[in-house]
């Protein structure tokens, strides 16, 4: 599945201008670290997409199984180290509740469910990030 994402980056602290073409987000970074503030920062980014992709498999899962739920209510955090050879190590911790007249039992199994979503299949499997190049043209126009 191919996807793409054209980024401006503006003058004032880090603000970025995201975008697929279709839908427009802001990205920024803290002000202590010389940002603005004005968006989310990248790693939010990132636990955001992981946290979207959780709540959308619980939902699909609990309608496939015809159960009816409310709100997914999802909470996930992140804390980063580097091992001993230098690399980052980054474990990212997930709390989701589940609004809805379902049983425990069902609820333990949507929560689980939630672990086998497309984004953390993608994260925890092979990457493999190509070098930046010179852009010649703009993918999308902002």
């Amino acid at each position: 599945m191919a996807s793409a994402i054209n980024i401006k980056n503006i003058p004032s602290g880090y603000q970025s201008i995201i975008t697929n073409g279709k839908h427009t987000v802001i990205g920024d970074e803290p002000i202590k670290s010389g940002g603005t503030d004005l968006g989310l920062k990248p790693t939010e980014f990132i636990l955001a997409g992981l946290a979207l992709c959780k709540a959308a498999t619980i939902r699909h899962h609990a309608r496939k199984e015809g159960w009816t739920i409310g709100e997914i209510d999802a909470t996930m955090s992140q804390k980063v180290r580097k091992n001993s050879a230098g690399k980052f190590v980054t474990q990212v911790f997930t709390e989701i509740s589940i609004e809805g007249d379902i049983s425990d039992t069902q609820r333990e199994i949507l929560i689980k469910k939630a672990d086998d979503c497309y984004v953390q299949r993608l994260l925890e499997d092979e990457w493999n990030i190509e070098h930046a190049i010179e852009k010649a043209e703009p993918v999308f126009s902002i």
